[in-house]
């Protein structure tokens, strides 16, 4: 009897020769390490997912069904709601106004806001007089907002000081938000192109967090906390 004849030892290859793999997409051909080329691989005789390229496993192509019997693939994109004829109506208005009647309706609104506080001079009026602060009516404690309406009255009769005395916030502010709205109106009215303020994210936030400090401290009824108090 003959033993089965043994593998056969593959050559090594000589001190100094190139290792070099088949071409791609050579039939039969393998690459470094034992794997099948590009090619290669018979159809059928690879599990799905691990074909090769441009192919899709069973359940993952367009309209497929997964392994469930769910589809692989949402459904068509849901469809957009009509908008209500109040809203056909304001896009309407706004696409046939002129250029310069957004901005005058936001200036209008501004203007509104100073005779206001011109006409009603609420340095003298009454804590409770109407319009009121609910919080400060029911609580006796200022809102972040109370005294803005006061530094208003002031800063349009050039006082300073006093401005900042009710609202030292507002007033710092103040400057940036009427070139913000100057820059916007402009450009939207006339097509100006002033330099762009840019306010980060952290800026922002630094800004509230101060905000929300000042609404604190000007409740706090220990010196020199109480000279925040309006």
């Amino acid at each position: 009897m003959t033993s089965a004849p043994g593998p056969v030892d593959q050559p090594h290859p000589a001190p100094g020769a190139v290792h070099t793999a088949p071409a791609d997409g050579a039939a039969g051909g393998t690459g470094p390490d034992g794997f099948a080329a590009a090619g290669s691989v018979p159809a059928g005789s690879v599990p799905a997912g691990f074909g090769p390229a441009g192919s899709v496993p069973g359940g993952f192509s367009p309209g497929g069904t997964g392994a469930e019997g769910w589809p692989a693939t949402p459904p068509g994109g849901y469809p957009a709601p009509e908008p209500d004829r109040l809203t056909r109506f304001v896009l309407r208005l706004y696409e046939r106004s002129p250029r310069w009647a957004v901005p005058l309706a936001a200036v209008g609104c501004v203007a509104i806001g100073m005779s206001y506080a011109l006409l009603s001079n609420p340095t003298y009026a009454d804590p409770d007089a109407a319009p009121t602060c609910l919080l400060k009516l029911t609580t006796g404690l200022d809102c972040p907002g109370c005294g803005g309406t006061r530094a208003l009255w002031y800063v349009l009769h050039g006082d300073l000081p006093a401005a900042a005395r009710h609202h030292f916030l507002f007033v710092f502010a103040l400057p940036f938000l009427a070139y913000l709205f100057v820059a916007w109106a402009g450009s939207q009215a006339f097509g100006w192109r002033l330099p762009e303020l840019r306010i980060s994210s952290k800026v922002i936030g630094g800004f509230l967090a101060a905000w929300l400090a000042f609404s604190v401290l000007r409740n706090l009824p220990w010196a020199p906390f109480t000279s925040l108090y309006v």
